[in-house]
């Protein structure tokens, strides 16, 4: 398996002049730094590939031992295509991948862990919100069938963490391609269930903290968990 973060953004939400992993939460830890501590718990960091785009000096120099991969077209992608070139550099290999831009509870990864060591692919999902920004999801025969902001009635948001089984790597690299730049990666996932007949099962984490910052609204409420 290869754990691969997503932070090649721009994070212009936010309003910061440095990336958004770099964010120092009221612990004095930036995001990144409570991430990889929390995958550090279970796995090793030689598994993490960190997708980087925006300013990617100022990540590698904080974090010198991770393995980086480098989107040089940050500001004209989204998140499918950063994911779509890391992906590439481990086929042949289940992916655990998440957001880099999200704080949580380590225990998260403990719950998920059950799932990756029987090689089922999910999606972590928090119950407990339906947020109209957020990506939210619909099910069919307890399988997610539609993911996306768009989403009308969704159960429940996706909350940035995500695992596929290797034997579905090859037809997700192809719906990758496929999609446009200003995708996100749920679009290739969508359309990998509709037309792939992906099954991908909802991981319910709602009984823990997780929050993905976006607005300086998400940085207060993720600091009053801490």
């Amino acid at each position: 398996m290869k754990i691969i973060i997503l932070a090649a953004g721009i994070g212009s939400r936010l309003g910061n002049p440095f990336p958004k992993p770099l964010t120092k939460l009221k612990n004095n830890k930036s995001i990144m730094q409570m991430m990889t501590e929390n995958i550090s718990s279970l796995y090793s960091l030689d598994l993490v590939n960190l997708v980087v785009g925006f300013k990617k000096n100022l990540i590698m120099e904080s974090f010198p031992n991770l393995t980086y991969i480098y989107n040089q077209y940050f500001d004209q992608t989204n998140t499918a295509k950063s994911l779509l070139k890391a992906i590439k550099k481990n086929k042949d290999q289940s992916i655990l991948w998440m957001n880099g831009d999200i704080v949580f509870d380590k225990n998260i990864l403990l719950k998920l862990k059950e799932y990756i060591d029987k090689d089922i692919s999910f999606v972590a999902v928090n119950t407990s919100k339906v947020a109209e920004e957020e990506v939210k999801y619909t099910l069919k025969n307890n399988y997610i069938n539609e993911l996306s902001k768009t989403v009308e009635n969704g159960l429940g948001e996706a909350v940035g963490i995500n695992f596929i089984s290797s034997k579905y790597i090859d037809s997700f690299i192809k719906r990758l391609e496929e999609c446009d730049d200003n995708d996100y990666f749920e679009r290739a996932l969508e359309v990998a269930i509709e037309k792939d007949d992906f099954k991908i099962k909802p991981v319910d984490i709602s009984e823990f903290n997780c929050i993905e910052i976006d607005f300086e609204e998400d940085l207060k409420n993720a600091n009053n968990l801490i």
